[in-house]
């Protein structure tokens, strides 16, 4: 466990690998989008259900 007064030695250029491509980062970011749109379109059928059952078994002779 490390007390927080070691020095650690770090080699920052060994450990960075740059990407000049645009296209690797595109993709993770339409795919997030995609699985938030699907998200979103479940939670409103869930959200809709829900309500329908509330609507169905409200007492409307009140």
């Amino acid at each position: 466990m490390s007390t927080g007064k070691e020095q650690l030695d770090v080699d920052v250029e060994d450990d960075f690998v740059a990407t000049d491509s645009d296209e690797a980062t595109e993709a993770p970011i339409e795919v997030a989008k995609t699985n938030l749109s699907k998200r979103r379109t479940i939670d409103n059928l869930l959200e809709e259900r829900r309500l329908q059952k509330q609507l169905a078994d409200y007492d409307f002779d009140l």
